[in-house]
């Protein structure tokens, strides 16, 4: 799923010294260092003690700066510096449209290199979901969102931009796994600690290198393809649980326009049903009912296999997003989350492993569970939130241009926005 903002710790163990009125030189220096750090890529063997760079290479830092960039536009200035021991301290950097602290960590002998750094919060000012709402609208090719509160009846719609468009989702369809396991286990069709062999593989993910059939139960399959989006572990539980049961769940969590996304593939035959070598098929399969489309899947299974995938073939460019998908429009998708906050209270847990905005941002929320779906051109994010306050809601945007990929990383840091003036009580 794209970028995640993860920064880590790395704490030298020192002895603590008073707060000082004001940071010393040394400190200081590095602050202010900072600012040119995340502005452009360079000089990071100068700034970074090697401690740090042993676990954050520079190639991954120079992503996150980037990521950051693309969230809240160009570091400007540093703000407030406070240092509370000899080598720790909060920094302040005053990005175009927000505002970011860092906890800075610098060694304690010269040339005091920095041996930590970690986002401990963002405030973007004057914000609003309408700006957000402009700014999705605004990118090139299509997009859709939904924000809704929940509670004892039907959810409430918020703020909408296109709610019931039909829109490409990719990994987002492994929510109506997750919510046909829940249901199989709730009426004790299965129990989460079930023992299953691994397979069929697919690809992405570090399931597909285990060994073949390795032992896993249900629970860990489930939160691999939830929190790290992993391709084998979803194709698994797909091969376990009854197809039909898992194309119902679509009904039963009230997804009206079903035609064009039934049934749901498989990532291995989605994979397979794009790439050259079976253009035949995909035309079929494009154009066929639902009922076609199980009959040719059942036909071609052995074409259709990850065995037969070219995947270097479809991993670059938009390849029919609008024809062989899994296709779901905001309102579905809310449907769908909410289903399992009634409904699943078991998966809750699963679905809160990965946050999908940065650590910091996720906390101002009392809990927040998430799944996303991303490919070339296609990028989707849904969130199940619940305020301090108790209120729960849902955030639902997907973004599709078949033209080219899109900038995962300026979609990531509109629902960040969107997020943090919700968890807030903005609008």
């Amino acid at each position: 799923m794209g970028l995640r903002l993860l920064f880590l710790a790395m704490i030298l163990a020192i002895l603590p010294t008073p707060v000082r009125a004001a940071p010393d030189p040394a400190y200081q220096s590095r602050a202010t260092q900072l600012v040119h750090i995340l502005s452009a890529p360079g000089d990071e063997e100068e700034f970074f003690a090697p401690l740090f760079l042993d676990a954050v290479p520079v190639d991954r830092w120079r992503a996150i700066a980037a990521d950051l960039r693309a969230q809240h536009g160009t570091p400007q200035a540093l703000g407030a510096v406070q240092q509370d021991s000899a080598t720790a301290g909060q920094v302040e950097i005053r990005y175009e449209r927000a505002t970011v602290g860092f906890t800075l960590v610098v060694a304690p002998q010269a040339p005091n290199r920095v041996v930590g750094l970690h986002i401990v919060g963002v405030k973007t000012a004057q914000d609003s979901l309408d700006k957000v709402m402009a700014d999705l609208a605004a990118l090139p090719g299509t997009t859709a969102l939904a924000i809704a509160k929940l509670g004892d009846t039907s959810p409430q719609m918020l703020l909408d931009h296109r709610a019931d468009a039909q829109m490409a989702t990719g990994s987002s369809f492994k929510l109506y796994l997750l919510a046909e396991l829940a249901r199989s286990v709730s009426v004790r069709e299965r129990r989460w600690r079930d023992v299953v062999p691994l397979g069929p593989k697919s690809f992405s993910g570090r399931l597909m290198n285990w060994p073949d059939k390795a032992p896993m139960t249900l629970y860990s399959l489930a939160t691999a393809m939830i929190a790290e989006s992993d391709n084998s572990a979803s194709d698994t539980l797909h091969h376990i649980l009854d197809r039909d049961d898992v194309d119902a769940m679509l009904a039963r969590t009230g997804h009206v326009d079903t035609a064009k996304t039934l049934p749901l593939l498989t990532t291995a035959e989605a994979f397979a049903l794009k790439v050259p070598g079976n253009a035949d098929l995909r035309a079929r399969y494009a154009t066929a009912t639902p009922a076609a489309r199980r009959a040719l899947l059942r036909a071609n299974a052995d074409r259709l296999s990850a065995d037969h995938v070219d995947v270097g073939s479809v991993a670059e460019v938009p390849t029919a997003i609008d024809s062989v998908e899994w296709f779901a429009s905001p309102r579905d998708m809310i449907g769908l989350l909410d289903w399992l906050r009634l409904h699943g209270s078991d998966a809750l847990p699963i679905l809160a492993v990965n946050p999908g905005i940065p650590p910091a941002d996720a906390k101002r929320w009392r809990y927040l569970g998430y799944k996303g779906g991303s490919e070339p051109g296609v990028m989707a994010m849904n969130f199940l939130a619940q305020r301090q306050d108790g209120q729960w809601l849902t955030l639902t945007a997907s973004w599709n241009d078949p033209a080219t990929r899109v900038e995962e990383g300026k979609f990531v840091a509109l629902m960040t926005r969107a997020l943090n003036i919700m968890a807030a009580g903005g609008k």
